[in-house]
């Protein structure tokens, strides 16, 4: 017997009609019958009953059909492992990642390294951009993976996120600068003019939807990719940065210091991906790799201090 006579046998089984059954084979109906009449010959039973209008299992047939799915179910099976073996030996992976994500402690760079030694055929994309503009094409299947930065309301039944990292958002002001205390209220906070990231960018996300609540503007003077150059701008004076929090030295190193912010703003790094559709093989391998090394890196502040969004 062959594979394909078992699936017309279970589609009868299943339609209970011959007519129907090889539109949803795409079989004609004297070609269905006859395949069926062959197996039924091999096997030296009848298997359906054809006597009246609605085509039914004889007793034998009742026994062999779920056999006959289990045999089906298999074939599936294997052809499933050979595709995701094959997808594994030429297949492609596109992913996403906020400006400067690899470098400092949170190494892709690393990942990405040891995935392509692992598994040379597989091409990989890697694109940087803020990260609403991820989050989008990660809804439209334009990317598989993505590290981004999360305004705080991001919430898509078709996008899972797993946050790596959380901290505080603060202000950075020039060392020199007078007039600032340890903290700044939101209200104040929008009087100076800002150093932010683009439009699109998680913290700045957040802070435009703290400012919202409290029916607030911000005065955006400039605006950057990364926060270090965000940091440099405040340093002398051109405004007052809106950033992830670093080491007192690192930002005495770069000419800054921190401010908390009145209420607080919490910023988020996530890793996302969709899953509307299954992940491929090549990216499902990459997307464990980095969870794993997401979980063990010791610093992920570290990459707030190169670029967070």
């Amino acid at each position: 017997m062959e594979l394909r006579q078992l699936r017309y046998f279970v589609t009868v089984a299943e339609e209970a009609n011959f007519t129907r059954a090889a539109a949803r084979l795409h079989l004609s109906q004297p070609g269905l019958s006859a395949q069926i009449r062959q197996l039924e010959r091999e096997l030296g039973q009848q298997l359906l009953d054809r006597s009246t209008r609605t085509v039914t299992v004889t007793p034998v047939g009742a026994a062999v059909l779920p056999h006959a799915r289990a045999a089906l179910a298999a074939a599936e099976r294997v052809s499933h492992t050979v595709d995701e073996f094959t997808g594994l030996l030429r297949g492609r992976v596109r992913v996403g990642m906020i400006s400067g994500a690899a470098d400092g402690e949170v190494d892709i760079a690393r990942v990405l390294s040891e995935y392509h030694r692992d598994h040379p055929q597989i091409a990989i994309t890697l694109t940087e951009d803020t990260s609403e503009a991820m989050y989008e094409a990660l809804r439209h299947g334009a990317l598989d993976i993505c590290l981004i930065s999360l305004s705080g309301a991001d919430s898509d039944p078709d996008i899972a996120l797993e946050t790596v990292y959380e901290s505080p958002i603060v202000a950075a002001v020039a060392a020199t600068a007078t007039g600032f205390g340890d903290r700044i209220g939101l209200a104040e906070l929008c009087t100076h003019p800002l150093v932010c990231l683009p439009a699109g960018a998680g913290i700045r996300g957040v802070l435009e939807k703290s400012c919202a609540a409290a029916g607030l503007v911000p005065n955006v003077a400039f605006e950057a990719a990364a926060p270090p150059l965000l940091m440099r701008l405040a340093s002398y004076d051109l405004g007052v940065a809106i950033v992830p929090p670093i080491p007192p030295d690192a930002a005495a190193a770069l000419g800054v210091r921190l401010l908390d912010i009145d209420p607080p703003m919490r910023g988020r790094l996530a890793l996302a991906w969709g899953t509307a559709q299954p992940l491929s093989p090549a990216a499902k391998v990459l997307l464990g790799q980095l969870r794993i090394a997401m979980s063990v890196w010791k610093n992920p502040a570290a990459m707030f201090v190169s670029a967070p969004e």
